[in-house]
């Protein structure tokens, strides 16, 4: 084997780290850099990024990441089934009505308990 049969590799690998550094400096190098309050306030969870440790959150922080987590999980399994409804047949269709009967009565009685509703 010859060191040109892994030039089109190299090449791959060149062009797929310049593809992802480039622009990550280009903004770095060109970007502005005058960072003020509201962009280094917290977000995601609203609560001060350093404070102590040990503080409480609140329970519906939780209860909305456990939810994204059920419903992100009923699409994994969702693409997998549509490639191969034609060889599941019958079965395997009324197998994923139930599952997907059962996920839409969980998430009815979420919606209707206000587990949905932020405040």
């Amino acid at each position: 084997m010859s060191l040109e049969q892994y030039l089109p590799v190299l090449l791959f690998i060149l062009v797929g780290l310049g593809v992802g550094v480039a622009p990550q400096v280009l903004g770095y190098l060109l970007g502005p850099q005058r960072p003020d309050t509201a962009k280094n306030s917290p977000y995601e969870c609203g609560f001060e990024a350093f404070e102590d440790a040990r503080m409480k959150f609140d329970v519906r922080y939780y209860l909305v990441a456990i939810l994204f987590i059920l419903f992100d999980l009923e699409i994994a399994f969702l693409f997998p089934w549509a490639v191969s409804l034609k060889e599941i047949g019958p079965a395997g269709f009324w197998a994923m009505m139930i599952f997907l009967g059962i996920l839409v009565v969980g998430f009815v009685y979420e919606w209707k308990k206000g587990a949905l509703d932020w405040e």
